[in-house]
């Protein structure tokens, strides 16, 4: 505890240069993947995963997060959450098996039931690694867990491209989904060096079970709602409407999935750890939240401005009909930036009930979204996403602060900094374009304009706004080293 803070900064900046680099990844993966295969290929997986992709949201059940939210966890208690991961793991393997010849009828598309069975294996795979990466995650282990992510994101997209290169299409998708999780699973159990015992009964995980379940239902409204539009647009639109619209979806997430993964874990390990003293938590919270948003506010207006530059760079130019859909969607991820953060303070204090609700109330909205926006397409579709999503954002936060330590007018506050810089940072870039931009061709000017935009971001945010200091202390605890400490599992003690 007394070291908190430092480790908190470093595991934070530890993943963070692990998000970059999966980000460099995913993007040199997602730029020569689309120039070796074709929209069909990634709308024949798109439309598995769409479907089967729900059973995903049990494969942990929420008990990674009971593991870590929890003061004290005991060897007895984390042995018998794993062989319940296994069990489930298992149960969703042979559902997904079962469903093949449904989704094949759904769709009908034949070739879709040889891509269901294989995918089916990876719910296993990843229940055999769930506890042993809570483990790491309690131990505040998050360099070990960045090398990690990178290795088996790097192995498994090599061999996707090796593939792809050798004219074996969409296998080469399934490939790279089923080889992460393989390895990621196989070099956790290695890093954290623990066997699991045999499970035991009444060792208090009735309480961790609850806590799990309601995360999983939560995740599970949500994962239906953010994905029911491709369903939809693969029934009435085909192969290709759902390959357009999951490009463009992928690649304007790719940036805002890298930074909650890197910030997401270590913001709620480290929120776990004081949620008991108030004062503490909500300013950890209030810095996490800000730096949050102050990195993808940017990013979104980036993806609006130089969308159609980015579509030709990363995919190419026979995807210029993801360009509307690409920027159609940016503002999705400004929301998501603003409102996922809540969810780790809801998740932290224990209100996972509020956090279903709030679910529940915003998914059938969504979908009503999806379906007013069907009929013109993937880019009515786009449209409809962010209107909801973007007028979700008051009355969520509103919901979601409700009686805790975080009022909304701090939550605003910490929006509206970042949110004026990005403004002017945005008109200034898209004003020089005019220039410059019938000059250049698309690499170059896309690399100019993102340049401006941050840069000045950057000069408005840091001494405008006045943030320079709140940086500079971020920078001083990432240089703070923290003394070496026993790296055990916890067994009936404070971790």
């Amino acid at each position: 505890m007394k070291d908190l803070k430092q480790r908190a900064i470093r595991g934070g900046a530890a993943k963070l240069v692990s998000q970059g680099t999966t980000f460099v990844i995913r993007t040199g993966s997602l730029m020569i993947m689309a120039r070796l295969l074709d929209p069909k290929d990634f709308g024949l997986v798109g439309m598995v995963t769409a479907v089967i992709g729900v059973f995903s949201v049990f494969r942990d059940f929420g008990l990674s997060t009971a593991t870590v939210q929890r003061t004290t966890v005991t060897e007895e208690q984390i042995s018998t959450l794993f062989w319940i991961n296994i069990a489930v793991g298992g149960i969703l393997g042979l559902l997904t098996l079962g469903l093949a010849p449904l989704v094949v009828r759904f769709y009908h598309e034949p070739r879709l039931l040889g891509v269901t069975a294989f995918l089916a294996t990876g719910f296993l795979i990843n229940a055999a690694g769930v506890q042993h990466a809570a483990i790491l995650q309690r131990r505040m282990r998050f360099t070990a867990l960045a090398i990690i992510d990178i290795v088996s994101l790097a192995a498994s997209t090599l061999t996707g491209i090796a593939m792809a290169r050798h004219g074996f299409g969409y296998w080469a998708l399934v490939a790279t989904s089923l080889l992460a999780p393989l390895i990621y699973t196989i070099s956790v159990w290695f890093i954290a060096a623990w066997i699991p015992g045999m499970p035991h009964r009444n060792v208090g995980v009735g309480s961790m079970m609850r806590f799990g379940g309601t995360i999983t239902a939560n995740g599970l409204v949500l994962y239906i709602s953010s994905n029911f539009e491709k369903v939809l647009l693969g029934r009435y639109w085909g192969v290709d409407a759902v390959g357009i619209y999951g490009r463009a979806y992928q690649l304007i997430n790719i940036p805002t999935d890298n930074l909650n993964s890197a910030t997401g874990g270590v913001a709620f390990a480290a929120f776990s750890r004081v949620k008991e003293d108030p004062s503490r938590l909500k300013t950890y919270f209030l810095k996490g939240y800000s730096l949050v948003v102050s990195l993808t506010v940017p990013i979104t207006f980036a993806c609006a401005l130089f969308g159609s530059d980015m579509i030709l760079v990363f995919l190419g130019p026979k995807w210029k009909e993801a360009i509307s859909v690409f920027r159609l969607l940016a503002p999705t991820t400004f929301a998501f930036a603003v409102l996922n953060p809540l969810g780790w303070l809801l998740n932290t204090l224990g209100l996972v009930e509020r956090g279903l609700k709030i679910a529940l109330v915003l998914g059938p909205v969504m979908i009503a979204g999806y379906l007013i926006g069907l009929p013109y397409g993937p880019k009515g579709v786009a449209f409809a996403y962010s209107v909801v999503m973007l007028l979700s954002i008051l009355p969520l936060i509103a919901w979601a602060v409700h009686g805790t330590v975080i009022s909304m007018r701090e939550i605003l506050r910490a929006i509206a900094r970042p949110l004026s810089s990005a403004i002017v940072a945005a008109s200034v870039a898209l004003g020089l374009q005019h220039f410059y931009g019938p000059f250049l061709s698309p690499l170059p000017r896309l690399f100019l304009g993102v340049s401006m935009v941050f840069l000045v971001y950057l000069g408005m945010l840091l001494y405008v706004m006045g943030q320079k200091v709140f940086y500079v202390e971020l920078l001083r605890g990432f240089r703070s080293r923290p003394p070496v400490e026993d790296d055990v599992l916890v067994s009936a003690q404070t971790a």
